[in-house]
């Protein structure tokens, strides 16, 4: 059965082409898999170069968008099947129920939140999904520093950042995702009677 991977991303292509080529590589590599990918039915910035590509290559595209962002024109006209929730916290919870893992690529705001989402409610044992980014040109690199600084000051247990996959070979991602086998997570609190 083939997997459906949740992809985060930017709505801006960013101002490095090796983005735009690197999320292609990704969709290709994805694609050996014979993945479906959900994303936020955008069809501008690198959501829209993935989801053309996946269509390209001739896979499945699902998307999901609140329906306060439709006449914004944004939407992807392309894709095979589009959701249309009433709030960004029901698209949200929509694409996870749909999704069997997430990667993040480079993006802004809405993809830090929805990365930071997904790897709370693994904290908290609310999925066993694979969580990886796409680490591109380094973009996350400094991210990275500010998670080892949250270990450091005691805010972030070590065991919990494996929760997080970092890979920047768009194979070798595709790859782990397949191959992943869940982990618990360390809990944050121990309860005493």
């Amino acid at each position: 059965m083939s997997k459906k991977i949740l992809i985060y991303c930017g709505s801006s292509k960013g101002n490095n082409p090796v983005y735009e080529k690197e999320v292609k590589k990704l969709a290709q590599e994805l694609k050996k898999h014979d993945c479906s990918i959900i994303f936020g039915a955008g069809s501008v910035g690198l959501m829209g170069v993935m989801a053309d590509e996946y269509l390209r290559l001739g896979g499945e595209v699902i998307g999901v968008i609140p329906s306060f962002m439709e006449p914004w024109e944004v939407k992807h006209l392309g894709i095979q099947t589009c959701h249309v929730t009433e709030s960004m916290h029901e698209r949200k919870q929509l694409m996870a129920e749909l999704a069997d893992g997430v990667i993040a690529m480079p993006g802004g705001f809405g993809t830090f939140d929805e990365l930071f989402e997904m790897l709370t409610w693994k904290q908290l044992d609310l999925h066993q999904m694979p969580i990886a980014i796409f680490n591109t040109a380094g973009y996350y690199d400094l991210l990275l520093q500010q998670l080892q600084h949250m270990i450091h000051e005691g805010f972030l247990k070590e065991r919990n950042l494996t929760a997080l996959h970092v890979e920047s070979d768009a194979g070798k991602l595709a790859d782990w995702m397949m191959d992943y086998v869940p982990e618990k997570m360390e809990k944050k609190w121990i309860y005493r009677a």
